[in-house]
């Protein structure tokens, strides 16, 4: 295995001898060993060069001084030597660069390389894992399918749904109605009614069910379409919120084979499942209501108090029509009182007149009487005076 350092990240990547040998043959195309090849035959032709430069120089040193030939010769041979150095140095730092060229190249190429790599195999792992899961629901759905329809051939659809439902009855849904709808006054009638109230009485959620089996299906109707006009009719005519189908119809269908199915687009709340989904839907579609619940307690709250406010206004009324009523009778019978007090005091008042009339009366006649003489009496009545004088001698007769 080989350790490479990208000079860029400064991270390790290993790979084995056959990767590194593919790099290598990858980065060694034609184009590189052209330039290799340019870059060579230039440091070869500097050093041509040198040595023609040094050759000429030398020859030139050996012209002007003979005398000084060994020293010259030194000389030029330090300087020979020299020009070997530089030219080798000259030639190691165009490699080095050469080198670090292709380095960078071959790790570039080698991380773009692994990128890729990962990302295909990210991909085809995700793919086989998506086929692989869909591969087993749809190899799960068919043994279930194949064991539902073994386990359906002594017992009818319904049946078996009203058995797994009595199965968890006690302790899901204690408070649950699930009865077979039995009122056809309205000229149809669904398979079941399910409804779920709280401790309250208030009313979670209510389900109309129909239940289809291959054994249903005939000439005209052989598709779970054809029963969802009917179910709905009858969701609407017993008041119940959710419609749903189970049905065993349309075996081969993708579509009701995956799960619980809705046909919103059709009719309004109303759910296609296989026999398998018919507990998991009642229990989606209450636990999903008992979030409303609140709303539907304090609704019912809100319906109460208005009933309340409607009997209290009527009581109202009630109260006020009687009251006026009451109000009218006694204002006439109180205008005939005060009637009758006048009349009243109108006879008492002449009563009071006859009295004081009565009363002058007996005081001119008290008068009058005061005012009476025995002379006055007889003035005019010789007998009467005859007889008064009488009495008045001899005083009054003996019996």
């Amino acid at each position: 295995m080989h350790e490479i350092i990208c000079p860029h990240c400064g991270k390790a990547f290993k790979i084995d001898e056959a990767g590194y040998a593919a790099i290598l043959k990858q980065v060694r195309d034609k184009d590189f060993e052209r330039q290799l090849h340019e870059r060579m035959e230039l440091a070869q032709q500097d050093k041509l060069n040198a040595v023609e430069l040094a050759t000429t120089r030398l020859a030139s040193e050996l012209q002007r001084a003979a005398a000084m030939k060994d020293t010259v010769i030194q000389e030029l041979k330090a300087r020979l030597d020299a020009g070997i150095v530089a030219q080798k140095l000259a030639v190691t730092e165009a490699v080095s660069a050469v080198e670090k060229e292709r380095d960078e190249l071959k790790n570039c190429l080698e991380r773009t390389e692994l990128e890729k790599q990962l990302a295909e195999k990210s991909l085809k792992d995700k793919y086989e894992t998506q086929i692989k899961d869909r591969d087993d629901a749809i190899e799960r759905l068919r043994d279930m399918k194949v064991r539902l329809s073994t386990k359906m051939v002594g017992e009818t659809l319904e049946q078996h749904c009203e058995t797994e439902f009595n199965r968890i009855r006690a302790t899901a849904f204690p408070r649950a109605y699930f009865e077979k709808d039995n009122d056809a006054r309205t000229g149809s009638k669904g398979d079941y009614i399910f409804r779920d109230s709280d401790e309250a009485g208030t009313e979670i959620v209510s389900i109309m069910f129909e239940m289809k089996n291959e054994g249903d299906r005939t000439t005209t109707k052989n598709k779970n379409e054809d029963f969802l006009k009917e179910l709905d009719k009858n969701r609407t005519e017993k008041g119940c919120e959710y419609a749903v189908l189970v049905s065993l119809l349309e075996p081969d269908s993708e579509l009701y084979n995956t799960g619980i199915v809705d046909v919103f687009h059709r009719y309004p709340k109303m759910y296609i499942v296989r026999p398998q989904f018919f507990l998991p839907i009642i229990t989606l579609l209450r636990n999903a209501a008992m979030n409303s619940l609140k709303y539907k307690s304090e609704l019912a709250l809100v319906k109460a108090q208005n009933i309340d406010i409607t009997n209290f206004e009527s009581e109202l009324e009630t109260f006020k029509t009687a009251f006026g009523k009451n109000y009218d009778l006694a204002s006439r019978h109180f205008l005939t009182a005060i009637e009758e007090i006048d009349k009243s005091i109108d006879h008492l008042q002449k009563t009071k007149d006859a009295l004081l009339g009565t009363n002058r009366n007996l005081r001119l006649a008290n008068d009058k009487a005061q005012d009476v003489t025995i002379k006055k009496l007889t003035r005019g009545n010789p007998t009467m005076a005859g007889k008064f004088s009488e009495l008045k001698e001899h005083g009054p007769s003996e019996s």
